[in-house]
């Protein structure tokens, strides 16, 4: 099962960054790109609950076929109550897991939770297992550089 290092957070607000609403294009670049009026503060923007969203680095690959890999950095939020497909954090077993959820077969006793690479097989979880959600994706980050996966002390 993979496990999640879980991050301290600071929600500050108090750095907005220049944000390209109209998009970036993957092309030739537009030269409207030097007047950008627009900013993104990732507190108030990205993160709906401050007091119940944390950050995890992800460790292992069992989520690789959603496009999340080992080093991404996942946003979670503990105030949303998770629904079919959602991508959640659970704790099971005594470990932490980022997979999606599927109440699909609630009725007959269980939920699953179900990993995106075939490597890893589903996990029943019945009533009696020690199990909670502990949040659902919000957001992942990606980090592009390998200088830029050290920059956030494991």
């Amino acid at each position: 099962m993979n496990e999640l290092l879980i991050l301290s957070g600071e929600f500050s607000g108090s750095s907005p960054l220049p944000f390209a609403s109209g998009g970036v294009k993957a092309g030739f670049p537009s030269p409207a790109q030097d007047y950008m009026a627009e900013s993104l503060d990732f507190d108030k923007d990205l993160i709906e609950h401050p007091a119940a969203t944390f950050y995890a680095r992800v460790v292992g690959d069992s989520m690789i076929d959603a496009g999340i890999s080992e080093g991404d950095i996942v946003v979670i939020d503990k105030a949303l109550e998770p629904e079919q497909g959602d991508i959640v954090v659970a704790f099971i077993d005594g470990e932490f897991t980022l997979k999606f959820i599927d109440f699909t077969h609630k009725d007959e006793g269980y939920i699953e939770l179900v990993p995106a690479n075939k490597k890893y097989s589903r996990i029943r979880v019945y009533s009696t297992d020690n199990f909670k959600v502990w949040g659902v994706l919000a957001w992942s980050i990606k980090p592009r550089r390998a200088s830029s996966m050290n920059r956030i002390v494991r």
